[in-house]
C-alpha cells in the first residue's frame, strides 16, 4: 500500500525537481573551456566543432535542480575531445611488420625542417629494436649538410647499419639500395630519413613524391612538432596531399606544448597518432594512449 504511494510522490519529486539546459547556460559554461581548449594549441576549426558538438549533446537536457551545470559540460566536452582523439584505426607497428610476409617492411619519414624527424628515427629503430626486430636506415637526406652525418652518429649509438650515398645523390636511390640491402640480409625493417621540407620548395617536394613511388613503403609517417601549434595542421595537410601519409609521430610533447596538436593533427588528416616524443633519449618515445593526451590537454 505505501510502496505504490512512495513510487507516486518520488515520480512527482523527480518531475519537479529537474530543469532544462538552456543554450545561455552551455554558452557561458563554454567560455573558459573555450580558451583552455586554445591555449593547448587545438585549433579553432576543431573548438568550434567541439563547440557544436557540447550544444548538441546538452541542449534541452533534463537536470535535477542544484546540478553544477558547467560541471556537466566540462565533462561533455573532455567526452566530445576523447571522441576526436580516440581513432578510427589503430596500427600496431610491431605486429604489422611481423606479419607482413615479404620482408622488409619500409617506413618512410616525412616532415618539416626541425621538427625532429631525424632524431625521432632513431628513437623509432631503438624501439624496434626492443622489440626484436632488425634495422636499417636509409640516408636519403642529402640534401641538408650534415644531414648524413646526423643520422649515422644516431644509428651508431642505437646499434643499426645506415646505407648512404654522397650529398646531392639521388634521394630515391639511396632508398632503394636500403631495401636491397635489406632484402639480400633478410632485415625486418628499412627506414627511410628523407630532407625536411617546406612549402615553398616544391623541388624537395616532388623528390618526396618520387621516392614513395620507387620504394612504395609500407607506412608513411608524418613527424610534427607539437610546439608549432596550429601551424601543424597546414604541415601535415600539405604532405597528405602530396604522399598519404598513413600515422603521425608529435615530437617535444615534453616542453610547453599542452597536447591540442594531437588534437588538431587528427582531425585535419584523419591520420592516427602512432607515437608521441617525451624527451631526448633514445627511449623517450611513448606509445599513444588517447586517455593520457585528454589529461595532457585539460592539465
Amino acid at each position: 500500500m505505501f510502496g505504490k504511494l512512495k513510487e507516486k510522490l518520488g515520480s512527482f519529486v523527480d518531475k519537479v525537481a529537474q530543469t532544462e539546459i538552456s543554450e545561455k547556460d552551455v554558452n557561458r559554461a563554454l567560455e573558459d573551456l573555450e580558451w583552455d581548449l586554445l591555449e593547448a594549441d587545438v585549433s579553432l576549426e576543431v573548438v568550434d566543432e567541439l563547440r557544436e558538438r557540447i550544444k548538441k549533446e546538452l541542449i534541452g537536457q533534463k537536470v535535477k535542480v542544484g546540478t553544477n551545470k558547467k560541471e556537466l559540460v566540462e565533462k561533455a566536452v573532455e567526452r566530445a575531445v576523447l571522441d576526436v582523439l580516440t581513432p578510427q584505426r589503430r596500427i600496431n607497428l610491431v605486429e604489422e611488420i611481423r606479419a607482413k610476409r615479404e620482408k622488409p617492411y619500409v617506413i618512410a619519414f616525412v616532415g618539416f625542417n626541425g621538427g625532429g624527424k631525424t632524431t625521432t628515427i632513431a628513437k623509432l629503430a631503438n624501439y624496434l629494436k626492443r622489440h626484436g626486430l632488425s634495422v636499417v636506415i636509409a640516408a636519403s637526406d642529402t640534401f641538408r649538410a650534415g644531414a648524413i652525418e646526423q643520422i649515422e652518429e644516431h644509428a651508431r649509438r642505437v646499434g643499426v647499419k645506415v646505407i648512404k650515398h654522397q650529398y646531392r645523390s639521388d634521394p630515391a636511390a639511396v632508398a632503394y639500395d636500403a631495401i636491397e640491402h635489406a632484402k639480400a640480409r633478410e632485415i625486418d625493417v628499412v627506414l627511410i630519413d628523407t630532407a625536411g621540407r617546406n612549402e615553398l620548395n616544391r623541388n624537395l617536394m616532388d623528390e618526396m613524391r618520387k621516392i614513395a613511388r620507387i620504394t612504395k613503403p609500407d607506412l608513411v609517417i608524418f613527424v610534427g612538432d607539437a610546439l608549432a601549434g596550429n601551424a601543424i595542421i597546414e604541415q601535415a595537410r600539405q604532405f597528405n596531399e602530396a604522399v598519404r601519409v598513413d600515422g603521425v609521430i608529435l615530437t617535444k610533447l615534453d616542453a610547453d606544448a599542452r597536447g591540442g596538436a594531437a588534437l588538431s593533427i587528427s582531425h585535419a588528416i584523419g591520420a592516427p597518432i602512432l607515437f608521441v616524443g617525451v624527451g631526448q633519449g633514445y627511449d623517450d618515445l611513448k606509445e599513444y594512449d588517447e586517455k593520457w593526451m585528454l589529461e595532457k590537454i585539460f592539465g
